[in-house]
């Protein structure tokens, strides 16, 4: 009997390195090339060590594994073969890079020697993702030693012949990142194979009892680097009383930012910003200007309409300072009130590298600190200066509302019988964008996840969204409408599998328009058993396509035939047919008493979910 392929042997235990280190979801596209690495996640999954997903477009798969990383904080090893299938990698991987989300890029290829002969399917794949990654490895084809050990030879800067799981340690460290170096991103293992392509003829039992005992190893990382996560969640963590500090290095040399009241300040938080930047805004008495996507909009110092309130002279004239966490991307008023030339700009980031630089006076920092003694509420009137506009303007804005059922009970009948008719009146207004974005933002509980798309949408959700904690996920690293059902599905698989069955039994809610739906469309195939069928609802604004731009410079200086040709992008597509080939409910909902119904009913499985808008 021949011995076991190398090609399998070092597809095994790379695996079982990164599955020790924590990896608990595996993303495989099938492949020739691959077929080692593919084997060696099917028998991780048998083993129990793994949740494998199988998935047939790499882009899709990519985004798919974007999404598990954004809701599990790991990386997701993507699986694919050679040639195209590696650049199909490359939109997640740009997103992973700028929204700093781990991302590990296993893709198989032939061996060196065959480059540049033009070989069937053999390209300069070695890189691909050039200087977004974190980490690239190009690993010769593996071979085993004097001594039975497999390795592979790397090239390169800090190469030579290295095992499978040093190989491993390396992908893991750099796809966390780390505070006070780069942040979490792609990487890339480039690994060369060469016939035979797989085999394990005989070491199936011991190939299962290493992977079952990588999974025990798997199961005590996650549990410790949860507990350090509670330690020190942010860039700007709960350590002392109300002072906000890290044991981080100092990416710039700058020192951290400490307050200490001597400004009327805000602090902004922008994507990716989470509880840190609620955190100070609380300790020191600040508003926060929290976008939607931010995970950051909640607290009694949440202001929901301020990109309105940044206009105003009477109190967005008065900022002095602002705190900037995370990326802000959805409005034109925060970039422009920090390039002011009255305003002082600090930007907390604990990283290295690659930071958010609105103005060219801004500070990077990498802490941010409340100095000793300093009392919250010295900043009473400024802050309460920004909650009562901002209350008057929600009430202004706001478009889900009760009737009230105690002042018609009160009534005569003829009073009550208007009231009625009133009510079936309410209840059959058509669903405007507003309506559509704050039933669903009111609709999602704290155990759901709400997935937004780049799109008109939210723009709107942000404008109007009160304070709430919900887990919110958004691909605002570009910005781009790309993957946007893949990344939801990811996030839908992973928040499924938590072990909580509180945050288990959520529903992932996806907000979206109708060209990122479109974009996206091949995402909605899903796989048979024994995958888990998501609770998800794919919620589509169909304004017919691309009225985003309605609202740039381009639309009112552009002739409108030109603009409807090639910014509008008009077409028609029967999304309830779209649902039928790919097997998911559908549902079209128009008027605002089907919007509630249909948020009172359990999601129970796979749901599009059509809400015809107005083109204006």
């Amino acid at each position: 009997m021949p011995g076991p392929a190398p090609a399998s042997i070092f597809a095994v235990e790379l695996l079982a390195g990164l599955i020790r280190r924590g990896v608990a979801d595996v993303v495989v596209c099938p492949g020739s090339r691959s077929q080692a690495l593919a084997l060696a996640a099917a028998a991780a999954e048998t083993a129990g060590a793994i949740r494998l997903h199988v998935r047939v477009d790499e882009r899709s798969a990519a985004f798919f594994a974007l999404g598990l990383a954004r809701e599990t904080g790991l990386p997701a090893p993507v699986i694919v073969t050679s040639g195209t299938a590696v650049a199909n990698l490359a939109p997640a991987a740009f997103e992973a890079h700028e929204g700093r989300v781990p991302f590990i890029a296993l893709t198989a290829d032939r061996p060196a020697r065959l480059r540049g002969t033009r070989s069937n399917q053999t390209t300069t794949q070695f890189d691909a993702f050039g200087q977004a990654a974190r980490l690239s490895l190009d690993v010769a084809p593996p071979a085993f030693g004097e001594h039975g050990e497999i390795a592979g030879e790397v090239a390169g800067p800090g190469g030579g012949a290295q095992t499978p799981d040093r190989v491993a340690a390396r992908a893991f460290s750099a796809a966390l990142g780390f505070p006070g170096d780069k942040p979490a991103g792609p990487v890339q293992l480039n690994l060369q194979f060469v016939e035979p392509l797989s085999g394990t003829a005989g070491f199936d039992d011991m190939i299962a009892a290493g992977f079952a005992a990588a999974a025990e190893e798997g199961l005590e990382a996650r549990t410790q680097r949860a507990q350090n996560a509670a330690l020190a969640p942010g860039a700007a963590s709960r350590s002392d009383g109300e002072r906000f500090e890290t044991n981080f290095p100092d990416p710039t040399g700058a020192g951290g930012y400490v307050h200490d009241g001597d400004a009327l300040a805000v602090v902004i938080a922008g994507a990716g910003a989470g509880d840190a930047a609620e955190e100070f805004s609380r300790a020191a008495g600040l508003p926060l200007l929290a976008e939607a996507v931010s995970g950051a909009r909640f607290g009694r110092e949440a202001i929901s309409c301020y990109a309105t309130l940044i206009d105003d002279p009477a109190i967005g004239g008065l900022i002095e300072r602002a705190i900037v966490f995370g990326h802000p991307t959805l409005t034109r008023q925060v970039p422009a009130m920090l390039k002011r030339g009255d305003v002082d700009v600090i930007v907390v980031d604990p990283h290295a590298g690659d930071h958010y630089a609105p103005a060219p006076g801004a500070r990077i920092v990498a802490t941010a600190a409340v100095a000793d003694g300093h009392d919250p509420r010295a900043h009473r009137r400024w802050l309460g200066a920004w909650v009562a506009a901002d209350r008057e303007l929600q009430r202004l804005r706001t478009t889900v509302h009760e009737p009230d059922l105690e002042a018609a009970r009160e009534t005569g009948y003829k009073e009550r019988n208007a009231y009625a008719r009133a009510e079936v009146a309410v209840k059959r207004e058509p669903v405007s964008r507003e309506l559509l974005v704050e039933s669903t933002w009111r609709a999602t509980w704290p155990h759901d996840r709400l997935v937004v798309a780049a799109s008109r949408l939210v723009r709107v959700l942000d404008g109007l969204a009160p304070a709430r904690k919900l887990q919110v996920h958004a691909n605002r690293g570009l910005a781009g409408i790309d993957g946007t059902i893949a990344t939801a599905l990811g996030v839908a698989a992973a928040s499924q599998a938590d072990a909580d069955p509180r945050r288990a039994a959520g529903t992932t809610r996806v907000l979206i328009g109708d060209l990122a739906l479109l974009h996206d469309a091949g995402s909605l195939l899903l796989p048979e058993a024994p995958e888990a069928r998501p609770r998800v609802q794919v919620i589509v604004g169909n304004d017919g396509g691309g009225t985003i731009f309605d609202g740039l410079e381009v639309a009112a200086t552009t002739p409108a035939a030109a603009f409807e040709r090639v910014m509008r992008t008009p077409r028609r597509a029967d999304l309830a047919a779209l649902a039928a080939a790919y097997g998911w409910e559908y549902r079209l909902v128009a008027e605002r008493g089907e919007l509630e119904r249909l948020f009172t009913a359990p999601v129970t499985g796979p749901m599009l979910v059509e809400v015809p808008l107005d083109a204006n």
